[in-house]
């Protein structure tokens, strides 16, 4: 009895140093009170300056940054393998499209043509969601922009070699042909609406409700209600070869050039654009410098807070608003905001935006998948010393490893305290 319960002791003992040992290493995780900063000087030069040396130590086709002071640019760096790139350039930005449509959609709730929380069908004559057993009329716009719909589709876009090869918006809705591998590629509700689950095919969803409901293409309505009236010229969902605009190369991660890829879903990751026009775009979030109104009288200050409001957390984490990311919170309760972009041949895009000090980071590259978004992120720990949701993520596989090694060494002194233990206790028996 007595051997039973020294057993269920150590036992205890260790699952509470277990315990202890994980909330140990997740919470120094989420703090980053181990990391280190990209540089330990507070100016802007010495960030460029580590900026620089990344770029210099990481294969990178194409890379444009722009860093925001209170709103205004403070600083612009260019770094190119082939044909220059310069302010103007314009990128495939991937993911990060998804952001610029969601203020497309808010202007549609915000003039009443769309309701946040009526289900989508209401609107939809060309294509509804296939039948499931769970209740499609939960799918409303406010879910779809916040990935909580319940769509199981997975994508993920791989994209079309030609114009004349793009599939139509309804059949890519029903199954999408260039749909990355080991995804269904099917839009339909998979799982209860209303739990977090990140899908492509939300988007494409909306780009078909954006045009059912305005009667335009989802391009022009785009180009009209937002590009155009926030100068943002160089920004379109489809690209024109006789724009008289630069379109960045393309390169693959061994360095090779790599092909220029077309997109049905524009909505969800086909946005081409500059830092110049990114940096409308950021401003847009503020108060100009000749006191213009936030939002830019394109859509009200209000609308554009709400887009920042919890409506999806993960693993306790509040982590998506309305169309946006929520990296983390700032000091006052709000959120530095944004979207990171990805896609294969390596595109990686990146905008972090601090809403209470005007404040950012807007990161586009081709020929590596995951430095523009390292670099945001490492700019919101330089600055906040806080650990963003997405360098947090990139941190998993650290810190599983450190959590298993820490659990193997806390199991092996555990045991061989016990052995110890019991052979001190067998001695005097014996004695």
């Amino acid at each position: 009895m007595k051997t039973t319960k020294r057993i269920l002791k150590y036992l205890a003992i260790t699952l509470f140093a277990i315990a202890l040992w994980i909330v140990t290493v997740v919470s120094s995780t989420m703090n980053g009170w181990w990391r280190e900063s990209i540089t330990n000087e507070s100016d802007i030069k010495s960030f460029i300056h580590a900026v620089n040396d990344e770029v210099k130590n990481q294969f990178v086709g194409n890379f444009a940054m722009a860093t925001i002071n209170n709103g205004k640019v403070e600083a612009e760096i260019f770094h190119t393998a082939g044909t220059v790139v310069d302010r103007n350039t314009v990128f495939q930005v991937a993911s990060l499209s998804k952001w610029v449509s969601a203020v497309g959609v808010m202007k549609l709730v915000e003039n009443g043509k769309l309701d946040l929380d009526v289900p989508v069908s209401t609107y939809l004559t060309r294509w509804q969601l296939p039948e499931s057993k769970y209740n499609n009329d939960k799918v409303t716009v406010r879910r779809l922009l916040s990935h909580t719909a319940g769509l199981t589709d997975g994508l993920g876009y791989s994209g079309f070699e030609s114009e004349e090869s793009i599939q139509e918006l309804e059949a890519s809705l029903t199954n999408a042909a260039d749909a990355d591998k080991g995804v269904s590629g099917v839009v339909e509700v998979g799982v209860e609406p209303g739990e977090f689950k990140y899908s492509g095919g939300g988007f494409t969803l909306l780009q078909l409700l954006v045009e059912e409901v305005s009667g335009e293409s989802f391009t022009s309505y785009m180009k009209n209600t937002i590009f155009e009236p926030l100068n943002m010229n160089y920004s379109n969902y489809k690209w024109n070869e006789d724009s008289g605009y630069k379109l960045v190369e393309f390169y693959n991660d061994d360095g090779s050039e790599a092909k220029h890829y077309r997109y049905t879903s524009l909505a969800a990751t086909s946005l081409y654009t500059s830092i110049s026009d990114l940096e409308l775009f950021f401003q847009f979030f503020m108060k100009g410098k000749n006191n213009e109104p936030i939002g830019r009288n394109v859509l009200k200050p209000e609308t554009l807070k709400s887009m920042r409001e919890v409506h999806a957390t993960s693993l306790g984490m509040d982590i998506w608003g309305l169309g946006t990311i929520l990296y983390t919170k700032t000091d006052n309760g709000d959120f530095i905001i944004g979207h990171d972009g990805k896609s294969t041949p390596p595109i990686n895009t990146a905008v972090r935006l601090n809403p209470e000090t005007g404040d950012g980071i807007i990161v586009l590259e081709t020929g590596n998948s995951d430095l523009a978004t390292k670099l945001a992120s490492e700019w919101v720990f330089w600055k906040t010393k806080k650990v963003d949701v997405i360098l947090f993520a990139m941190s998993e596989d650290k810190m599983k490893s450190i959590i298993g090694r820490g659990v193997i060494s806390i199991v092996i002194l555990s045991i061989l305290m016990g052995v110890i233990r019991y052979r001190k206790k067998y001695a005097k028996r014996t004695k």
